[in-house]
């Protein structure tokens, strides 16, 4: 009992941020397994989003403006990413490298030179608290992060059906063979770039907003989480889900299961300094089961053949 109370009066907070942060997570799978490319943008371009947020709240811009603006801001940090890459021939990887290191100065001039600025929920009109996790009011976050997601990914499932959307898709599949057919794939990395970014921003001013506070390192390691999301929505529905709506769905589920289980673990007793080391066991461990699943399934196949043969 005195491990599974706290447990359950953690749960909906856990279950808050899993939501808030697959959102993020979405983004992540756009650029890793729609373009597949490794992108690094989104440790710099969540905190932007967070910090847009924030200080236009702090001068009484609607909140719902705010998160606009930071999806915008989000955006235009995944368009210098996509021209480093294309138009400057800058590798991917080092592409978002040199953003996000750009980012953190950016961040701090938004947020006027400080590292943290918060927006209490008493002061400010905020969509989303961590305050009322708990309450079974309107008030909770939960319901509207929901239907914040759902709206993500309906849009999302409609815009990659469309032509353009497809040549997205292609390009991130075959790009010689995309070029091929006429297709512009510099200018499809760029947007598929920007649309990632974009979402990765708007989960950062939700996060900022559920917290109460920007921070200038708030991003940190957000590529891990991303990742951690991704390959576990695979693992845990990769069989269950074919259909493109419903692997982005399995996505952000991902990230929910990802902060059930690190509640469970910090519940457990392990120190908070040990955060980054349980997230890369967990991200190891959600990269290796597959590995270890086709490992299995071509031994398997293997002794079988051997057995015909005989």
């Amino acid at each position: 009992m005195n491990f599974l109370i706290p447990l359950c009066n953690a749960m909906p907070g856990a279950v808050a941020q899993g939501v808030v942060w697959g959102i993020m997570a979405i983004g992540v799978y756009i650029t890793y397994r729609i373009l597949d490319v490794a992108d690094l943008t989104v440790d710099g371009s969540l905190a932007t989003g967070g910090a847009v947020c924030v200080m236009l709240i702090r001068t009484g811009v609607n909140p719902w403006l705010a998160l606009l603006c930071a999806m915008a801001a989000g955006m235009l940090a995944g368009f210098v990413t996509g021209l480093f890459h294309t138009r400057c021939g800058i590798p991917a990887i080092l592409s978002g490298i040199l953003t996000q290191l750009a980012l953190y100065s950016v961040n701090l001039r938004i947020m006027e030179s400080k590292a943290n600025q918060a927006i209490g929920v008493d002061k400010y009109d905020l969509l989303v608290s961590q305050r009322y996790v708990r309450a079974m009011t309107l008030d909770n976050p939960l319901p509207l992060l929901l239907v914040l997601t759902a709206a993500v990914i309906w849009i999302l499932y409609w815009f990659f059906g469309t032509e353009k959307g497809s040549a997205i898709r292609a390009t991130g599949a075959n790009p010689n063979m995309a070029r091929a057919q006429g297709i512009d794939t510099n200018a499809n990395v760029v947007l598929g770039l920007m649309i990632s970014n974009g979402l990765v921003a708007l989960s950062g001013a939700l996060l900022a907003q559920y917290q109460g506070s920007a921070d200038v390192n708030m991003g940190r390691g957000g590529i891990v989480i991303g990742l951690a999301a991704v390959i576990i929505g695979e693992v845990v529905f990769g069989k269950l889900f074919a259909n493109f709506g419903l692997k982005l769905l399995a996505v952000s589920a991902g990230a929910v299961i990802y902060y059930i289980v690190l509640q469970i673990v910090l519940q457990l007793g392990l120190n908070t300094n040990d955060l980054k080391l349980i997230t890369a066991l967990i991200v190891a461990l959600a990269l290796a089961v597959p590995y270890w699943k086709g490992k299995v399934f071509h031994a398997k196949a293997a002794k079988k053949g051997a057995k015909e043969n005989a």
